[in-house]
């Protein structure tokens, strides 16, 4: 049901947007180099919100002004749902922490590339950029991701269902003998969580990295290497820290994908053991997951060796100095990342073939026909038709925010000291835009993003040969825009969920945006101006920056010595993914179909899936953090689910929103009340964790180089 007479774009909704759009950005941005990283998400902020619009309904007067024959007041009558989700959004899209802040962060810190040109100018148009180009293409994607029913995006039902919760009444009924209220229950978990949070989260952080194996033998190296948790981490129990149960959202994502994600996470584990205990490409003499780059003597890469001033390659330094080796898990991550976005580009065409047809008719209709705004026509679900009495957002509108953040992307490179062809920008967005379509597809059924951020640096490699700076530009528009255009496009299915004017909704999101990019870059420069050490490996605050990190190897790897050198010379089988992916992608869709006829149970096998699991190997992220996960995910999404559906379907994604709120309000006054002034109390259960090979006590590597000899190639340029 829908009340089109609902306010919703109020004086009210719009203050306290921009406040928390503010705040949370603020927060996120500072949080973001965190390992693990803090988030306030549209789950915390509902709860913040609801009380400050419960106040501001009490206390506004109700003064007004009539208008195109509607009076607009500052307090219109009692705090709504709609009022609250528009809020929520604008704080959804403006509260995430900047993509782009990471890069200038390898850009400008000493440690790294220590670029002092890259000033406020070029950070503003890039970060300008980079967030306004997602709207054009979310706004091309909504009839492909956001109309359809299919389209669930399971990872926005816990907001959905918080915002009910809060402000829509409730009817007490026993379900398998529960009378509690949905609201009730939210807050009763969410202060549960508060208390408990204490443990795990600072008085007993061995229950948050629970590696208990190790403890064992803290320095057997296999030991270490296999159950650790920040090595492979095959341990059946890896934590009580609903901050790492809760990272691959196991409440809200669909049972199969977890599932697949994690078997191919599992079959990779054993791939990526079997490689580093053979020495395969001299692995087993780096750590096994890791995604930092080491020359032949099994140290850190020292990019200063064979980089000219200008971050182009030193090709005679690089000659007598070493190729940068990556390691298994990072080899694992690129190559099964190849075959994915290949094969899914296959895959989705097939499986999607008429649906994909429909739409693209539908958006060129919708282009020669400009004065025919409505695109809800073609669509027959109930949201769709309760939609079609709201004036659409024309597709014109999201080409013309399109046009304006391609301009200022192109004044940056071309006004800075980049090295990046104007050009070259534009083949990167034409090749997001084409392998978008099935990353959202996948992302809005599944709820797990693909992202392109590899494929850009590859293509940049070629492009712009040996130029760091170049390969990052050009690597920030193939991950970011897509990245923003997701998100975007997800809270464009929560405002479809909650009947939000789409009109309204757009002035929402731009809003919300201009703010966070001003708000993130002062985020930015409190962060390096607080802590000289950001980014270290043993910063006290684990502000040690792990994006970045991965981000400055991958530079080294693909922008400086370039994908020919990595591809011919060091690990020439990653170029034979691209291929694989498309050859299977046919084979593995008309497997599926036609074993569907026959064994029904394969219709939850989802090869996307399942290479994306191999995919999600990270340094210091592995299987610690997802089979916890996977674990909630049977009992929750699909033991329960079955058992109990009417239980589930009230408290399920509720219990989501709480477990996750408590965490991320309880870790920030853990921060700000204890880790800040670096209080601190010594004793086993905050130690035992960090002890022996995986704590980094002892070397985690399976072979080792004497003094003054090397490993590898003898000649590698």
């Amino acid at each position: 049901m829908d009340d089109p007479n609902m306010p919703v774009e109020t004086f009210r909704a719009y203050f306290l947007g921009c406040c928390w759009v503010a705040i949370g950005s603020f927060i996120n941005q500072m949080f973001t180099f965190r390992q693990p990283s803090l988030t306030i998400g549209s789950t915390a902020i509902q709860i913040m919100l609801f009380p400050c619009g419960q106040f501001l309904a009490k206390v506004l007067p109700d003064w007004g002004f009539t208008a195109f024959g509607r009076r607009h007041s500052l307090n219109p009558g009692p705090w709504n749902n709609k009022e609250q989700m528009l809020a929520t959004l604008m704080v959804n899209v403006g509260s995430t922490s900047s993509n782009f802040m990471s890069y200038v962060v390898v850009m400008k810190l000493e440690r790294f590339f220590n670029q002092s040109w890259v000033n406020f100018g070029f950070i503003f148009l890039m970060n300008f950029s980079t967030q306004f180009f997602g709207f054009g293409l979310a706004g091309l994607l909504r009839r492909w991701v956001v109309y359809p029913a299919k389209a669930i995006w399971p990872s926005l039902l816990p907001t959905v269902m918080l915002n009910r919760t809060l402000l829509l009444p409730e009817d007490r009924h026993s379900i398998h003998g529960w009378k509690m209220t949905r609201y009730r229950f939210f807050f009763t978990v969410l202060i549960a969580m508060m208390v408990y949070y204490w443990l795990p989260g600072f008085l007993f952080t061995a229950l948050s990295t629970f590696n208990w194996m190790t403890w064992i033998a803290p320095k057997n190296l296999n030991l270490g290497v296999i159950t650790g948790s920040n090595q492979i981490g095959l341990n059946p129990l890896t934590t009580f820290d609903w901050g790492v149960i809760g990272y691959s959202a196991p409440l809200a994502v669909p049972f199969f994908s977890m599932a697949n994600q994690w078997f191919g996470m599992l079959i990779s584990a054993f791939i990526m053991i079997g490689l580093w205990y053979s020495n395969y490409k001299w692995m087993g003499y780096l750590p096994i997951n890791s995604t930092s780059s080491f020359d032949n003597t099994g140290a850190k890469y020292n990019a200063s060796r064979i980089i000219n001033e200008d971050l182009t390659l030193n090709a005679e330094n690089y000659k007598n100095y070493s190729p940068p080796f990556l390691s298994i898990g990072y080899v694992m991550i690129y190559g099964s990342e190849f075959v994915m976005f290949t094969m899914s580009v296959v895959y989705i065409w097939l499986a999607e073939r008429k649906a994909l047809t429909t739409a693209f008719g539908s958006f060129y209709r919708s282009i020669r026909h400009r004065k025919d705004n409505s695109n809800f026509k073609e669509y027959d679900d109930v949201f769709c038709r309760l939609m079609s009495k709201y004036p659409e957002v024309p597709d014109w509108w999201y080409l013309c925010i399109l046009g304006v953040s391609l301009a200022f992307a192109i004044i940056a490179v071309e006004v800075y000291d980049t090295h990046t062809p104007w050009w070259g920008v534009i083949v990167i967005i034409f090749i997001c835009i084409f392998l978008i379509m099935p990353s959202a597809i996948v992302f809005s059924i599944t709820g797990y993003q693909l992202g392109f951020n590899d494929i850009a640096i590859i293509v940049a490699g070629y492009m712009v040969p040996e130029h760091a700076i170049a390969n990052m530009i050009c690597r920030v528009f193939g991950w970011n825009v897509d990245a923003q255009a997701e998100s975007l496009i997800g809270d464009q299915k929560l405002g479809h969920y909650a009947k939000i004017p789409p009109r309204a909704l757009l002035r929402g999101q731009l809003l919300a945006t201009v703010i966070q990019t001003f708000i993130t870059i002062a985020a930015y420069n409190v962060l390096t101006e607080s802590f000289s050490d950001l980014c270290a490996s043993d910063q006290a605050n684990k502000f040690v920056c792990p994006f970045p990190n991965a981000l400055y190897t991958a530079t080294l790897v693909w922008g400086v010595v370039g994908p020919k050198r990595i591809f011919n010379t060091l690990y020439p089988m990653l170029k034979w993914s691209f291929l694989i992916g498309v050859l299977v992608g046919a084979p593995v869709y008309y497997l599926r179909w036609f074993g569907m006829k026959y064994v029904p149970f394969i219709k939850n096998w989802n090869p996307i899936m399942m290479i994306a699991g191999m995919s999600l190997w990270n340094s210091g992220y592995n299987m610690a953090y997802y089979t916890p996960g996977m674990e909630v995910s049977f009992v929750f999404m699909y033991y329960i689910r079955r058992r109990y559906l009417a239980w589930w379907t009230k408290y399920n994604f509720v219990l989501a929103a709480a477990l996750s709120a408590g965490v991320a309000l309880c870790a920030i006054l853990v921060f700000v009340s204890l880790q800040v002034t670096n209080v601190s109390i010594p004793w086993w259960g905050r130690t035992v964790s960090g002890a022996g090979v995986d704590g980094g006590t002892y070397p985690a590597v399976k072979f080792t180089v004497a003094d003054g000899e090397i490993f590898g190639p003898t000649y590698w340029e």
